[in-house]
């Protein structure tokens, strides 16, 4: 881990997450509202951090997730929809990167990192995150949907 990346997970007091990366919780409205799954939040957001050569690992969470640039490297945030259809977003401060992506509800969603010194994202989620509401794709899981990029699906842990 590179000083930069050191620093902030110092700072921001991050711990690693299951998708890869660092993490920390920052918010978490207190309001909440009733789902068929249970109650939720109605919004939480984290900071988020990768550093450089690391992904986010593909995974699906049960709600819409905005994605936020704040600093750094830019990230390849990739979609992919149960209908095998991939759409790749740069956020970041590189021509044509955007500032906010967000993923749809249900969404496979990957992550890697562009460069040095590492990425720094806000990630907001509502209804709020909850863990049960979580999914990360098994090895190989997704590689049929998208036959035409297996490779990538494959690399980022689909």
């Amino acid at each position: 881990m590179n000083d930069w990346m050191s620093e902030r997970v110092s700072r921001l007091n991050l711990s690693r997450h299951p998708e890869g990366g660092h993490f920390r919780e920052v918010y978490r409205s207190s309001s909440t509202l009733p789902l068929p799954r249970g109650q939720r939040n109605l919004l939480t957001c984290i900071h988020f951090l990768l550093g450089p050569g690391e992904f986010s690992r593909w995974h699906r969470v049960r709600a819409d997730e905005a994605w936020c640039f704040y600093e750094g490297a830019p990230i390849d945030l990739y979609l992919l929809d149960d209908a095998g259809h991939l759409a790749q977003h740069r956020l970041g401060p590189s021509p044509g990167g955007e500032a906010l992506v967000v993923v749809p509800a249900g969404y496979w969603q990957a992550a890697e990192c562009r460069g040095q010194p590492g990425s720094h994202v806000t990630c907001a989620v509502a209804p709020g995150f909850d863990f049960s509401d979580f999914r990360l794709a098994a090895p190989g899981e997704l590689a049929g949907l998208c036959p035409d990029q297996e490779a990538l699906v494959r690399r980022l842990g689909g």
